[in-house]
C-alpha cells in the first residue's frame, strides 16, 4: 500500500501559548476543538497544521532556524494584509512579497524561527 500524501503538520514550539497567539492573531488561524493537551491543532484545510510543546528529546536553544531545509507554505487569502501586520508588529520578513506561480508569496520567521512562506494562488 503506497503512501497518499501529507496529512499532518507539526511544528515543536518553545512556548505552545505564545506560538498560539502569534498565528492566531496574525494568521487568522482558528484553533480546531480536536487536539491533545500538550498540543495546539488549527481548523486548517487539506492537512492540518499543528503547534506541539518540544519532545523531551528536542532542544531549540541555540537553534535560529528549526527546521533547517524544510519547506512549510501556508496557503491565504490575505498575503500582503497579513505581510504588512506582521512588518507593524515588527516580525521578521525572511523575503519580501514577489508575484511568482504561486501568487503572491512572501515568507517570514515566527516566534521560534521557523520559516514559513505564504501564497495566495490555490
Amino acid at each position: 500500500m503506497p503512501v497518499t500524501g501529507p496529512d499532518f503538520i507539526s511544528l515543536q514550539v518553545r512556548d505552545l501559548d505564545a506560538s498560539q497567539a502569534f498565528y492566531e492573531t496574525h494568521l487568522g488561524l482558528v484553533r480546531s476543538p480536536a487536539g491533545p493537551p500538550h498540543a495546539v491543532v488549527f481548523a486548517t484545510t487539506p492537512i492540518a497544521f499543528a503547534l506541539r510543546d518540544l519532545l523531551p528529546e528536542t532542544d531549540l536553544s541555540g537553534v535560529d532556524q528549526p527546521g533547517i531545509g524544510t519547506a512549510v507554505w501556508l496557503h491565504a487569502t490575505g498575503v500582503q494584509e497579513i505581510h504588512d501586520s506582521l512588518v507593524a508588529a515588527g516580525h521578521t520578513i525572511v523575503s519580501p512579497p514577489v508575484e511568482d506561480p504561486f501568487g503572491l508569496t512572501f515568507t517570514f520567521a515566527d516566534p521560534d524561527g521557523y520559516r514559513i512562506t505564504l501564497h495566495d494562488r490555490a
